[in-house]
């Protein structure tokens, strides 16, 4: 039974490094940065806990609020450039922040034991849940309990003014900047509490596996984080949560006697998904009823 535990604790932490997506994604922005920011999270969080001994969740928020400031600096000058050249600069910005882990060092004696990042050998005996008795299964209402918090959350701003502004951003900007919209500050809110969000996210993950290292925060953890809301669609948030169910409960676990296969599947679903539901599985109607009905009034 821990197995399936386990499974759902990862399922959730994904989720939430989905929801981070999101919500930077209804403004028209694709970052790969997530991946920068569950990094940090993770070192950050991991070293409050284990060298400094704070409670879990204040850990876990000053994660949350360190990536969120550092994704607010980087917002000014990442987001006055669009589409492409954005993706570039959130990469490189992603490289630059695993470097940075990989040769990050510090360490300090707790009870005798030294303890903390030590560079390519990457950060180990993050061991909170354990020290602490918690079980496998208290652990996973955890980590679904913060899920459930942000997807509350997330939901309530998505249907306020907040979530409107978002949209319409998204959808064009010239019109919201033309109704009187602060285009760039609503784009640096965006980044911000997606930076946030994926720290927390981070901070969730050190915890769980209790050893983190530079080589998990790259390119392939970005296009995870990229592909829940795009699988699940931007009209409900529900969605990436969904998304991210399949992807991690299906697609990764479920293949795994695929070995690295499993990687051709992922990819292959991804060119399905954009040519018959681009719009995500829980957006309008499939690509190829909208193709028809374009052919239709064509004709």
């Amino acid at each position: 039974m821990d197995f399936y535990y386990g499974l759902i604790q990862i399922i959730g932490i994904h989720a939430l490094l989905g929801l981070s997506s999101y919500w930077i994604l209804l403004t028209g922005q694709v970052s790969l940065a997530q991946a920068a920011f569950f990094g940090i999270g993770a070192y950050l969080a991991g070293m409050l806990t284990t060298l400094w001994g704070w409670p879990l969740v204040p850990a876990l928020l000053a994660a949350a609020a360190v990536s969120g400031f550092i994704a607010f600096l980087i917002g000014f000058p990442a987001l006055r450039v669009k589409g492409l050249m954005l993706v570039v600069a959130t990469i490189a910005f992603s490289e630059v922040v695993r470097i940075v882990l990989f040769n990050f060092k510090f360490r300090v004696s707790v009870d005798g034991v030294e303890l903390g990042p030590a560079g390519g050998e990457g950060f180990s005996q993050i061991r909170y849940f354990s020290l602490n008795g918690w079980s496998v299964f208290e652990v996973m209402m955890f980590i679904w309990a913060f899920v459930l918090l942000v997807l509350a959350m997330l939901w309530w701003l998505d249907r306020s003014r907040i979530g409107v502004v978002l949209r319409a951003v998204g959808e064009d900007e010239l019109a919201a900047q033309a109704a009187g919209i602060n285009v760039m500050a609503i784009k640096v809110l965006a980044m911000t509490v997606s930076g946030a969000l994926a720290g927390l996210s981070g901070g969730i993950f050190a915890h769980y596996t209790t050893h983190v290292e530079h080589a998990q925060f790259g390119i392939v953890l970005a296009a995870f984080a990229l592909s829940y809301p795009i699988i699940g669609g931007l009209s409900s948030v529900f969605g990436t949560v969904l998304a991210a169910i399949f992807i991690q409960g299906v697609l990764v676990e479920g293949l795994r006697f695929m070995g690295d296969w499993r990687s051709f599947v992922f990819g292959l679903f991804i060119i399905l998904t954009m040519n018959f539901r681009p719009d995500g599985f829980l957006n309008g109607r499939p690509g190829w009823l909208r193709f028809g009905a374009v052919r239709k009034k064509e004709a």
